[in-house]
């Protein structure tokens, strides 16, 4: 119970301390018009309210991430608390913030957009096809994982098709309507429905009778059941994502940097979401490790039930919290997928508009977009996804990977403290190329050819790096000499 109480007062200080030198480092202008204002359509760029602002970026950063992964997560023992703390404050949280005042800074930029103002034209037409297709993907298998859900709760009545074009018709209204209209009238809510069930087993977990595991030397070990097949490094790093970085989230925080009204506002919105995030990733990771007895019995018992997270926590909430806790997970594990993929949807076409600056303030422009965004979808949900999906946890930590990265290059630019986003850089190039290396979706590589190639891999990204910069000051040199 002491690390626990120590990890959530961590998290807590980090947004305090460490968030408040990162807004230093990015240094604010409250003086400046936001976009909200500056571009205000009424359709995307709307100022809203700071509390609204927040609730809806939790929401949409979150979604099952902070719940599934942390679940899942703490099958490998406490070392998952270790890297949600300081994965949450030192890369997720900076990640978070960075990309959402970048855009605030570039008229709202989306993130592909941003990763090409400073790593360069290739990079902006890779990353535009990355993130479309990475959202189109979330969105597909939000659309159909949902649906099946529903349809298992309604005693199949309808079939599961029937719930899929319901919810379908649900996104392409939250993707073309401004807003104001349906997402920041829904999004305060069901965020918090997440916070309220996150606020029940915390305070179950301190008044129950759970012994929640310390973090010592002697606990830090891989303490899943086939360790040899998931190595803490990188596998953890990789199944722990939005609670503690996520690269999705640099696909969302664009669609709040147009609504906030304040420059002074970006440390709650983008920071403190992330934080808030990590707590209830921590909450959840804590409660998974004592339900079941303890890490060997949560291992067992994922196990007999195909590792099926979903199954977890709904276990978890009707254990910790009755009858009532079962109804908010069952709440939450239909409307957390929803409200990321209605998101997604929109964040896609915000990406599609960028690229070919085509304005949005019609609604038939709108459609236009969404359009083929969502016949791509229709047509994927014929597909059998499990394989694919595999892939999107590497690939989400990889586009975070590209925006500290950005961060770090626009840092280095403006003669700042760029150490804040180049350590979690390195760090996040490192996991992800010893990852795609080792998994069973990589090269299937041994343990010790994994790690090599990852360093190496590593310190030729870095190599480059160094050669951007240096290219980058001979053309200010040139110029300057002109």
């Amino acid at each position: 119970m002491i690390s626990f109480i120590v990890s959530i007062i961590v998290l807590i200080m980090g947004y305090f301390i460490y968030g408040r030198f990162v807004e230093k480092v990015f240094d604010i202008d409250s003086k400046s018009e936001t976009p909200a204002i500056r571009l205000n359509d009424n359709v995307d760029f709307i100022p809203l309210p700071t509390w609204k602002v927040f609730l809806i970026q939790f929401l949409n950063i979150a979604g099952l991430g902070p719940i599934f992964g942390a679940i899942s997560g703490a099958m490998f023992g406490p070392s998952a608390f270790l890297w949600i703390v300081f994965g949450s404050i030192f890369a997720g949280a900076t990640h978070d913030y960075f990309s959402g005042m970048l855009s605030v800074r570039h008229n709202g930029l989306s993130i592909s957009e941003i990763v090409g103002v400073y790593l360069g034209d290739k990079f902006k037409v890779f990353m535009r096809l990355f993130t479309v297709v990475l959202l189109i993907f979330v969105g597909t298998v939000f659309l159909v994982g949902p649906a099946k859900i529903i349809d298992g709760m309604t005693g199949e009545m309808w079939g599961v098709w029937i719930w899929v074009l319901i919810i379908l018709a649900y996104y392409i209204l939250s993707t073309v309507l401004p807003i104001d209209k349906l997402i920041s009238k829904l999004y305060p809510l069901f965020g918090l429905v997440m916070l309220i069930m996150a606020l029940g087993l915390g305070i179950a977990l301190f008044f129950g009778d759970y012994n929640i595991p310390e973090v010592t030397f002697n606990n830090l070990t891989n303490m899943k059941s086939n360790p040899e097949e998931n190595p803490i490094f990188p596998i953890l790093f990789i199944t722990i994502a939005c609670g503690a970085i996520s690269g999705f989230h640099a696909t969302q925080s664009p669609l709040m940097a147009r609504c906030i009204k304040n420059e002074s506002n970006g440390r709650k919105v983008f920071y403190g979401t992330m934080i808030t995030e990590g707590i209830v990733a921590l909450i959840w990771a804590a409660a998974a490790s004592v339900v079941f007895n303890d890490v060997e019995g949560l291992n067992s018992m994922m196990a007999s039930n195909n590792n099926n997270a979903a199954w977890a926590a709904n276990e978890i909430s009707l254990i910790m919290l009755g009858k009532i806790g079962g109804v908010l997970a069952l709440l939450g594990i239909v409307a957390a997928p929803i409200t990321s993929g209605d998101t997604a949807f929109r964040s896609a076409r915000l990406i599609l508009s960028d690229s070919f600056n085509f304005n949005q303030k019609k609604l038939l422009n709108r459609i236009y977009l969404s359009v083929p965004l969502f016949i791509c979808a229709f047509i994927l949900t014929q597909l059998d996804f499990a394989i694919i999906w595999r892939y999107f946890a590497w690939s989400n930590q990889t586009l975070a990977t590209v925006v500290l990265w950005t961060i770090t290059v626009y840092l280095y630019g403006k003669n700042k403290n760029y150490w804040v986003a180049l350590v979690p850089a390195v760090f996040m190039t490192m996991v992800c190329s010893t990852y795609i290396l080792i998994a069973k979706e990589g090269f299937q590589l041994s343990k010790d050819v994994s790690y090599w190639g990852g360093l190496l891999i590593t310190i030729l990204v870095c190599i480059i790096f160094i050669r951007f910069i240096h290219k980058k000051n001979q053309e200010k040199k040139i110029i300057i000499n002109t």
